[in-house]
């Protein structure tokens, strides 16, 4: 298979399984704490990295410590803590949409980070689908930006910088290794931030709270990286990034499906726009220095 067609491949499996997080993340902080949820599905996640790398005998990775903590600050606590407290104030399909934003901000990221040099059509299309996206979210909050939009804005940015990062150090390992050593890292302060919530956990939420719960923790936190990562060191940070628009319409669907959210055609309409824009951004260049 071509190397960029399997890149694109990966990043849309990744895109899926990352597209089902707001609304599983709004079903869990529904009941539960969202600081001791976000604490407690980096715990889960970083058990099972731990295994993960002991099973397969990995060395440690002395030399990149530094990046690894990066990666842990940005998508192990930025991005889920963000999300997690956003999804009490706005429904997930806004989220989803406001979260459109990710690829030029990725794209800005692999620019500076890795030496990137998208295209000018590249960028057209990057900031076109961002207009698009700030517009829909100031249809939503009346002409001006909720709460819950300027915490999904520094979600995005705080994942775009993990994202970048985690693309540069899966040039050099497994995709999967690296949000493997990323979890394991950040391992002792998931401890000692559960240790700290563990007080505001609702034991007795609802099983579909905890489905919510285990899905963030497993998935959305370590599996959907092995895919995603493994794109990035094949496909780039920017032209891999892009595929984040698609995110959008996963998460509306998933939204509707899972929540039950209703849907709007506006909600569409810029869910539609974002899509069609992606897909000429997929066919512009994007170099490398």
């Amino acid at each position: 298979m071509n190397r960029q067609i399997l890149a694109i491949l990966l990043g849309l499996t990744g895109v899926v399984i990352f597209g089902a997080t707001l609304p599983m993340t709004r079903l869990a902080v529904a009941e539960i704490d969202p600081y001791a949820a976000t604490a407690g599905r980096a715990l889960v996640a970083g058990v099972l990295a731990s295994a993960t790398v002991l099973v397969m005998r990995r060395p440690f990775p002395r030399g990149h410590l530094g990046d690894f903590a990066l990666i842990a600050l940005f998508i192990t606590l930025g991005w889920p803590v963000l999300t997690a407290v956003a999804m009490t104030t706005v429904p997930a399909a806004h989220g989803g949409v406001v979260t459109g934003l990710l690829p030029l901000a990725t794209a800005m990221a692999g620019a500076a980070l890795n030496r990137e040099r998208p295209s000018v059509v590249f960028w057209l299309c990057a900031v076109l689908g961002s207009v698009i996206v700030v517009a829909f979210a100031l249809r939503d909050g009346g002409g001006r930006l909720q709460w819950g939009d300027i915490l999904l804005l520094g979600a995005v940015a705080s994942a775009a910088t993990g994202y970048a990062i985690s693309g540069r150090m899966a040039g050099k390992m497994p995709g999967w290794e690296v949000i493997s050593w990323t979890l394991v890292i950040a391992l002792p302060f998931s401890v000692a931030a559960v240790a700290m919530t563990w007080s505001r956990i609702d034991w007795s939420a609802s099983a579909a709270a905890w489905a919510g719960f285990g899905y963030t923790a497993v998935f959305s936190q370590f599996v959907g990286f092995f895919f995603w990562n493994a794109a990035l060191a094949m496909g780039g940070v920017a032209r891999i990034g892009q595929l984040m628009l698609f995110i959008t319409f996963v998460t509306i669907v998933l939204s509707a499906a899972i929540l039950g959210e209703t849907i709007d055609a506006e909600t569409w309409l810029a869910a539609l726009l974002v899509v069609a824009v992606v897909a000429i951004g997929q066919r512009s260049r994007v170099g490398r220095s």
